[in-house]
């Protein structure tokens, strides 16, 4: 009998929360855009006196959170001041209490964000070439998942915590990924959005590719020069339909469906027919049940910059066919700047506010259109038009391209998913570690107990070496950082291993999803060190395109020609079991066939001098701590595809669940109540108990105030004197975000010993307490006659 699939669970957005240059509320940014106002005008708050330009979209309306995450004022960082003032507006105006009308379990946070907390690490740095010694604090707010971690302390979210990071389309691909947590029934309700701030490092860098317009950006004009920049953060609160209706929530509109696609074409610059976009929009019209005609008004990427302006506008033509011409393509950044992460949670409540007040939204700056462009850019005002249904198109560095399909309420009804129910499997993977290349090298060195790395002034450092040109020639490697050579040269090496290099159509349908903790910091340290100590003049434009932290699933693009569903997650130290969880979902979903993905980490001299300052790391509790660089792909795939490939099989990945602490940055909850949520939470939905467990492979790693509560988690869901206890960390070393990854390939080795193989659990948490648990199960072996 074959697989019907079942209907897609409808996500509906209950409320939305913002603060812009337009003033500090979501009816502040509505009332301004579609009246045309122009927020974009002098910066004050940064010097601006070496720049291609002095104007911006500048938040000026004072932003005072009341959930308190810094020891002081002066430490505060603004990127999560913005989150937590727009988020604040969300929850309150939906009139909804956690854990009252909704479990804190059942409620959980998806955050996006560029640039993260970049300006505190510019504070810390420029602190150190003073030769002071910054706060530490101040680190804690530099990765992305600071932001996550944050919101669910601030609001008690207890439920899966996900931080995104794709350049400008990171929090379109953060509603598309919380869309599909709910989908999956792992949360009834999601805190979705993105944050950025201003930096130096932003103006240089745009300034150094000659991106930036001296006056106000002009979308889809024909005398168009550049974008302007902006800063901001948008909040969205997306409820399973089921969840509002039960709870009497308001529903603005309706969240159908989304489409995510790799250019693989240029760091910076986007395929100049918009091959990719136009991937993405059609990907978003299929997942939503919509055709061409059903769209009359897109809510924009419209940067301003010449190429990407008409590029944009030729995918929406390559997608829409003879519909593009009767619809609407506007650009909110020329009212309010390019807010960089938080574009497409600020974009998208544009749009949700347009279809509720049936106004399409205005380019207020556009003159004389361009004919390359071409499309209406409803010019000057807001305009009353007929809108059941609108996407929203964002699009960043390293190729990145997202489409969100929304519609009124009530309006559609989302439809069953694209591909029946499958198996979800792991069918090859490559292996970077210090213990070397490939995975018998890993295998060897855990079963000898071959400790990791060596001293290394007040840490303990494991560095991976390679053969560098598994990455592709001496040319193509100066283009990349190390994080993104690992990731190129596992990713080869995994497909390679799964059998799917040699068809180019197979390689082309594949998408990359990336998990990375500690990103391009060698990028931005040396991207930033210059331009803090020199000024703008210093900024290196051959650089600045990697500091994004997507930029290695840029390169992996590039490289091998994967141009399917990509995106990056930035979950701290448990970033590669999101990135596995994402992609495990993006399967079950049918959103793609195969992926790519890759846990990637290398270490930077300011990411170790912000290791030792911090006192977890730097006193002797983490002596026993070993930080270790790693690049470990594993390829997912639907087991249909696997089959009709002959492909090795290698794991079936049965499900995983996640909890939040929400405790806050750096914090645990010494009972280790989330871990014990998210294992047996996982075991839930696998269906199985706890003695069927072979073996749990730990996060531990030798810090004890992460150890102690895993480990009383532990005791107290499995008998741990019939289940293997792994702590694979403490001797191969903590790789960060690619702690699910080792684990997931020691436990494959595992297997190759055992008389009958028996499934496992993988954990893995971040240090501020966001927890995931993946189920694995050995291939089963076919039948002998």
């Amino acid at each position: 009998m074959t697989d019907v699939p079942e209907p897609a669970v409808g996500v509906v957005i209950a409320a939305v929360g913002a603060i812009t240059p337009h003033g500090g509320s979501a009816e502040a940014l509505w009332e301004g855009v579609r009246a045309g106002q122009v927020a974009i005008g002098p910066v004050r708050r940064l010097p601006m006196d070496q720049y291609q330009t002095s104007v911006g979209g500048e938040v000026t309306e004072p932003c005072k959170p009341v959930y308190d995450y810094a020891p002081d004022l002066d430490t505060r960082d603004l990127s999560l001041d913005f989150a937590l003032t727009a988020a604040e507006e969300a929850m309150a105006s939906s009139g909804l209490r956690v854990g009252a009308d909704i479990p804190a379990e059942r409620w959980g946070v998806a955050y996006a964000t560029c640039h993260a907390g970049w300006r505190s690490a510019e504070l810390a740095l420029r602190q150190v070439q003073e030769g002071r010694a910054p706060d530490w604090h101040r680190y804690t707010y530099v990765p992305p998942h600071a932001g996550a971690e944050v919101l669910s302390a601030a609001f008690g979210l207890k439920g899966p915590a996900l931080s995104v990071n794709t350049a400008c389309a990171s929090s379109a691909h953060a509603l598309a990924h919380a869309l599909e947590v709910i989908r999956s029934g792992a949360a009834d309700a999601m805190l979705v959005g993105g944050s950025d701030a201003f930096t130096e490092s932003a103006f240089a860098g745009f300034s150094s590719l000659w991106s930036l317009s001296p006056e106000p950006a002009a979308p889809y004009s024909k005398d168009r020069c550049g974008l302007s920049l902006g800063e901001g953060s948008g909040m969205l609160l997306l409820l399973s339909r089921q969840t509002a209706e039960r709870t009497g929530a308001p529903v603005i509109a309706e969240l159908l469906g989304y489409g995510l696609s790799a250019d693989g074409h240029h760091p910076t610059a986007p395929h100049p027919e918009g091959e990719g976009a136009a991937r993405a929009i059609r990907a978003a019209l299929a997942s939503s049940g919509l055709v061409p005609d059903d769209i009359r008004y897109v809510n924009g990427h419209g940067t301003g910059t010449p190429k990407n302006d008409s590029a944009e506008s030729n995918a929406v033509r390559a997608a829409l066919g003879a519909a593009a011409e009767r619809t609407a393509l506007s650009s909110t950044k020329s009212m309010i700047g390019h807010l960089l992460g938080a574009a497409g949670a600020v974009e998208g409540i544009v749009t949700v506010l347009a279809l509720r007040d049936q106004v399409a939204p205005p380019t207020a700056t556009c003159a004389g259109l361009d004919p390359q462009c071409g499309l209406d850019p409803v010019a000057g005002t807001g305009r009353p038009m007929v809108l059941d249904t609108a996407l929203s198109n964002n699009f960043g560095f390293a190729g990145a391209n997202a489409t969100l399909a929304f519609a009124r309420p009530g309006r559609r009804r989302a439809p069953a998913a694209g591909l029946g129910p499958d198996e979800i499997v792991v069918t090859g993977f490559g292996v970077i570690t210090s213990a070397g290349e490939g995975a018998e090298a890993l295998w060897d060195a855990y079963a000898g107990g071959h400790r990791q790395g060596t001293a290394h002034e007040g840490l303990r450092l494991a560095r991976a070496e390679f053969d560098r040109s598994a990455a592709g020639t001496a040319r193509e490697r100066r283009r990349m950082d190390k994080v993104s050579q690992l990731a190129v040269a596992s990713c080869r090496a995994a497909l390679a291993a799964a059998g799917a290099d040699r068809d180019e159509a197979a390689v082309a349908a594949t998408g990359v999803v990336l998990g990375t903790g500690i990103g391009p910091m060698e990028s931005s340290e040396r991207f930033t060190v210059p331009v803090l100590s020199e000024g703008a003049r210093a900024a290196n434009p051959g650089v600045f395109p990697n500091t994004v932290f997507n930029g290695a699933a840029g390169h992996v693009a590039m490289a091998l020609g994967t141009r399917g569903p990509t995106s990056t997650l930035t979950s701290g130290h448990a970033a590669g079991a999101a990135a596995l969880a994402v992609a495990y979902d993006m399967l079950r979903a049918g959103r793609a066939e195969r992926l790519l993905v890759p846990a990637v980490e290398a270490f930077s001299p300011a990411v170790l001098e912000a290791y030792r300052s911090i006192p977890l790391f730097g006193a002797a509790a983490g002596r026993r701590y070993t930080l270790a660089e790693a690049g470990i792909t594993l390829v997912l795939e639907r087991r249909s595809s696997a089959q009709r490939r002959g492909a090795p099989i290698h794991a079936v990945v049965l499900g995983h669940a996640s909890a939040s602490d929400a405790c806050g940055i750096g914090r645990w909850d010494p009972s280790g109540d989330g871990v014990e949520r998210a294992m047996r939470e996982a075991l839930r939905r696998t269906g199985l108990r706890p003695h069927d467990i072979s073996a749990l492979w730990a996060n531990a790693a030798g810090l004890a105030a992460a150890d102690r509560p895993e480990q009383a988690a532990a005791q107290r869901v499995f008998d741990l004197d019939r289940v293997r206890f792994e702590t694979p960390k403490r001797v191969l070393g903590e790789p960060v975000g690619a702690g699910a990854h080792l684990s997931a390939v020691l436990a494959v080795g595992a297997w190759r010993q055992a008389a009958t193989p028996r499934p496992v659990l993988v954990n893995s948490s971040s240090l501020g307490g966001t927890h995931t648990s993946l189920v694995l199960s050995p291939a089963p072996q076919p039948a002998t006659e």
